[in-house]
């Protein structure tokens, strides 16, 4: 087929990105919906920019060098890519190919004003719009000026922010083409943009209008405050006038001029309410035909609009799809699981196919719908009440869309039909030998999942695994687990609030749980300081590991004077631990037995920062505080008023905390090692897909929901569009924050603390283990490149049981995401840390090695100077 440098708009639509850019194609697009008005004008195609970039050899070198560079080395990003741009601009357009587009100009009108506007193949995306990312240019008269800004519209391909976006979006510079849009300038009394949605809380049902007089771009460049309007449904709901000083028009003869706006005009609205309701009419039959909220630019001429661009709203949340039009709320899991990263579609689907709760996914999180609990006047009062104690932006979140009063309508509690079956449930004994027994019979089912899963290949593997994730639901729920589990968070409440109340103690229970028996988390993190115990003495040993690279070093150890035994102490950790990782509810992460040299910085870091026998003085010395904290609270108690009958109670409280509190972490570790288990198998059926060629690599098994990858291996057949697309919105789901609250109109709410007892400027969280502490912040958002030092205060986003072993070496903690009772919390009580956590947006707050004080009591975070 031979090339086509010119294509007319009305030709055009989504299918031609490829040719037009999403610009053109989106433009082509909206040209075709009925009652939508685009102005005219042509599009230059990608084949043009490709015979042009074959014109200049010497770009391909400077794009190679390109793509060398650092990502974070802005200086050389903006040298070459500066470079680039100017190698471009100075080609010579070829004579057939300049006289295709002023022929195209002399269909519309050669002397006419044009908008000459950049279109590349990655831009107007459903994952990255890369709104602003390059140029557009108004008002250009003539075709030799036309065929210049031409020009530069292939060149600002290169611009730097266009190429930092593409690089933050997993986007090659080779792989992206630009055509450029060439529209009949319209001569607008207003613009403005709209979004179908609220940009700001996500709400689907409420849509932004942004309106001044004159051309748009004053109000995309920022250069003028527009009058904002709001509407849900056909009602305005909010509307903000601005004093208009300024507007920009098109001058006759090219270009553009700012002006003045006439005194009596200033703070009249740029549109009539009637003009923004059609305004949002229109707006809706374009989401409606896109199928997804818009970013539209329109131009207001003779009480009609023009539509001139139309782009996905990119940073919304995505709301969980549901079949019905009703009423939902969601609340976030992976806030309460401490993962808030996105999950491959194998990872969520697993977790959605062993959870004890129906799931729903969105944006590669997963939601929880809390709806007919918030309905129910009972179910509300103690979700909010169990919510509330653990995460205070979640209740407060949950309020929030409560107060509204009509967005979760109520239902009347059921009326009891008698008592449960079996009777009230039997308040459980404070005996450690329950502890004992549930960890046996958690062991003893991953061991038979481990012996009876090795037989199993193909679809009857994935039959197992069905009737395996059965077994994997009924442990959890085992009704004595969940007592224990309860028995321990409900002693640490009672113990906080009454001796809060009776001795002026705050989070008494902060100190009474260190060091408590059968935390298999908090052991995790001591036994590698034993295992940096058996390395420390081995110099040749340390001088290695400081230069491991690859997951492959375990094998080069035994080959160094001391390597056998510092490899056997790894392989024994990793036989306990290995199931383990960052982000370790999404099956798809590399687990440390996958990847033991992810454990080797905090390996090096507890040689250089431990004396021996560090693990068991640390365990030792928590033990004697908790004692000695009992002894002090129970004397102190007893010389109150009815002080033997308080002390009786609280001492009964304490025991039960020391034995229940541990075994808050076995059931989560219970459930990473069946995890281990299930992807080790699953990997196999992967690795046979890819030797019969249905795959191109394993990893590629993440793509696929568990359900699709068991239509594969049934069928060897797979849609490798559909993994390429799942690899792309994979990508694009980091750029998003989840939110804590969701709702199914879209709106997303963090909650707010509401607090007015901290110091100003302080930063807001909970409070989950008492004690003040002073240091340097380390902000690590990965815990392989944690260089931690002791007296270092870690702040990072999140922290699951995975992190424990960093624990050991700092002072203190503050995390994005937590409550008193996930994992994070419990581990720091354990090991006598100060934390504060769900501190929101932490980590862009607190600049690495900054003085922070951490106020664990108080639940509040200072900066110092």
């Amino acid at each position: 087929m031979s090339e086509q440098y010119v294509r007319d708009l009305h030709e055009l639509d989504e299918s031609q990105s490829a040719v037009v850019g999403g610009k053109g194609a989106h433009l082509g697009a909206l040209s075709r919906i009925e009652g939508v008005h685009v102005p005219d004008g042509f599009c230059v195609t990608t084949d043009a920019f490709r015979r042009i970039m074959a014109e200049a050899p010497s770009i391909d070198g400077l794009l190679d060098r390109l793509s060398r560079l650092d990502p974070d080395d802005r200086e050389g990003v903006r040298t070459l890519s500066a470079r680039i741009r100017r190698a471009v601009e100075e080609i010579a357009l070829p004579h057939d190919l300049a006289a295709e587009i002023t022929g195209a100009l002399g269909r519309f009108g050669e002397r006419a004003a044009y908008a000459v506007r950049s279109s590349a193949t990655a831009e107007d995306l459903p994952t990255a719009s890369f709104a602003g990312q390059q140029d557009t240019y108004l008002n250009v008269v003539g075709p030799a000026a036309i065929l210049r800004h031409v020009s530069l519209c292939w060149a600002s391909l290169f611009t730097e922010r266009a190429v930092v976006y593409r690089r933050r979006n997993g986007i090659d510079d080779r792989t992206v083409r630009m055509a450029v849009v060439v529209q009949r300038m319209v001569l607008p009394e207003a613009a403005g943009i709209l979004f179908t949605a609220d940009p700001v809380t996500g709400d689907r049902t409420v849509a932004t209008v942004d309106a001044g007089f004159g051309l748009g771009e004053a109000l995309v460049s920022g250069l003028v405050n527009p009058d904002v309007f709001k509407v849900r449904g056909d009602e305005i709901v909010v509307r903000t006038i601005a004093a208009k000083q300024r507007a920009l028009y098109a001058l006759p003869g090219g270009g553009t001029r700012e002006v003045a706006v006439e005194p009596r005009r200033r703070e009249q609205p740029a549109l009539t309410d009637a003009q923004v309701l059609r305004l949002v009419r229109l707006g809706r039959r374009i989401e409606a035909h896109f199928g997804t909220p818009q970013d539209i630019e329109w131009c207001l001429v003779d009480d009609g609009f023009r539509i001139v661009q139309s782009r996905p709203v990119t940073t919304l949340f995505p709301v969980p799809e549901r079949g019905d039009r009703e009423n939902h709320v969601y609340v976030s899991v992976g806030h309460g699981q401490m993962m808030t990263d996105p999950m491959k579609p194998l990872g969520y689907s697993m977790w959605q196919l062993t959870a004890m709760v129906a799931m729903h996914e969105a944006g590669g999180r997963l939601f929880v719908d809390v709806t007919p609990r918030l309905a129910s006047p009972t179910g509300r009062v103690a979700l909010l009440d169990l919510i509330g104690r653990g995460d205070p932006l979640v209740r407060d979140a949950l309020e929030t869309v409560l107060d509204r009063g009509d967005f979760v309508p109520t239902v009347p509690d059921a009326a009891p039909v008698g008592p449960p079956a079996g009777g009230a449930p039997t308040p459980i004994a404070t005996d450690p030998a329950i502890v004992t027994g549930l960890i046996e019979r958690s062991r003893a089912s991953v061991a038979a999942l481990e012996r009876d899963i090795r037989t199993k290949t193909g679809p009857a593997l994935f039959d197992f695994l069905l009737e395996a994730f059965e077994e994997h639901k009924r442990v959890l729920s085992d009704p004595l687990s969940l007592q224990a589990i309860m028995a321990g968070m409900e002693a640490t409440w009672w113990l906080n609030d009454k001796l809060r109340e009776w001795l002026g103690e705050k989070n008494a229970a902060d100190t009474l749980t260190l060091s408590a028996p059968d935390n298999v988390t908090s052991e995790m993190g001591l036994a590698l300081l034993d295992v940096a115990d058996v390395i420390r003495p081995h110099p040749e040993v340390v001088a290695f590991l400081r230069g491991v690279g690859d997951e492959d070093f375990l094998d080069d150890l035994a080959k160094l004077a001391g390597g056998t035994e510092a490899r056997d102490a790894i392989e024994a950790y990793l036989d306990r631990y290995g199931m383990r990782c960052v982000g370790e509810i999404d099956i798809t992460r590399p687990r440390w037995r996958e990847r033991p040299d992810t454990l080797v910085p905090v390996i090096l870091d507890h040689v250089r920062n431990f004396e021996p026998g560090a693990a068991a003085r640390r365990f030792e010395q928590g033990r004697r505080k908790a004692e000695q904290k009992e002894q002090d609270v129970l004397t102190r108690l007893r010389a109150l008023p009815e002080g033997d009958l308080k002390a009786a109670e609280t001492k009964a409280m304490i025991d039960r905390v020391r034995t229940f509190i541990g075994y808050r972490e076995y059931p989560k570790y219970g459930i990473i090692s069946r995890y281990a288990v299930y992807k080790q198998a699953l990997l196999r059926e992967a690795e046979r897909l890819v030797e019969a060629g249905v795959l191109t690599e394993r990893e590629d098994a993440f793509h696929l929901t568990f359900q699709e990858l068991h239509t594969v291996v049934r069928t060897h057949r797979v849609d490798a569009g559909l993994l390429r697309r799942r690899e792309d919105a994979f990508r694009s789901y980091h750029a998003l924050t989840p939110p804590r609250v969701l709702t199914s109109d879209g709106e997303a709410l963090t909650g707010s603390y509401r607090r007015d007892d901290v110091p100003a400027g302080a930063l807001v969280g909970v409070p989950v283990s008492a004690g003040t502490v002073e240091g340097r912040a380390r902000v690590v958002l990965d815990m392989a490149k944690a260089d931690l030092e002791a007296g270092d205060i870690l702040v990072t986003a999140f922290t699951d049981p995975s992190w424990s072993p960093v624990f050991v070496g700092i002072a203190g903690l503050v995390t994005e995401v937590g409550g008193l009772m996930t994992h994070g919390a419990v581990i720091a009580r354990e090991y006598g840390l100060p934390a504060v956590v769900g501190v929101e947006r932490a980590t862009r707050l607190i600049r690495d090695g900054q003085r922070i004080r951490v106020h664990g009591t108080d639940g509040f975070v200072e900066i110092l100077s």
